[in-house]
């Protein structure tokens, strides 16, 4: 045999062999634990979220068991596959554990919002035990309200929406009793030329 021909053969039988012990120790690697992704909103640059410790950017993998700390410069959005979004406020620690579908955790100082969730999110905070629905939140302090007054969806802005809509509805109301000839301000005729 042509030794050319040897070399040739040798040499791709071990670049086989190298590419697939390569690609199998990569798929063996995976240990199966569920990742997210954080995304830090609001930092100003001098001080930073932390997972576990050390400084992370918006795009960091985080895993179950990750422990997160915001400073007060800067929160922070957790995006959890499947199971969910929680975000951050500012001044939070917040331990996480998640799969798949549940999430659930320890809240240690601050608060945290559920943006969206599969089920409800199980929260230890210091005055007790907590499940979180979309849109709900929860506060670690030791003064925190029950559950039921920290875990709200926002309806308590539900005046300022009625003031607006009422506010609409008189213009309106107001504008049809004229005939609809209230120029709001404007003084003397409206003329209209055609465009040309």
């Amino acid at each position: 045999m042509n030794t050319k021909l040897c070399i040739r053969y040798a040499l791709t039988m071990c670049l086989t062999v190298a590419i697939f012990a390569t690609y199998s120790m990569v798929a063996l690697a995976y240990d199966g634990k569920t990742a997210g992704e954080i995304l830090v909103t609001g930092n100003d640059g001098a001080s930073s979220v932390t997972v576990n410790g050390e400084a992370a950017k918006s795009g960091r993998t985080i895993f179950s068991t990750s422990t997160i700390t915001t400073p007060d410069s800067a929160g922070a959005v957790l995006s959890l596959g499947k199971a969910g979004r929680i975000e951050l406020a500012h001044n939070t620690t917040f331990t996480i554990s998640f799969d798949e579908n549940s999430i659930n955790g320890s809240l240690s100082a601050g608060s945290i919002t559920v943006l969206n969730a599969a089920q409800a999110v199980d929260v230890k905070t210091l005055t007790g035990d907590l499940k979180l629905n979309t849109g709900e939140s929860a506060v670690a302090s030791a003064n925190a309200p029950s559950s039921s007054q920290t875990a709200h969806t926002g309806s308590s802005h539900w005046g300022w929406w009625a003031l607006i809509v009422g506010g609409a509805v008189a213009v309106i109301i107001w504008t049809a009793a004229d005939g609809g000839e209230n120029r709001f301000g404007q003084g003397g005729n409206v003329i209209v030329s055609p465009i040309r």
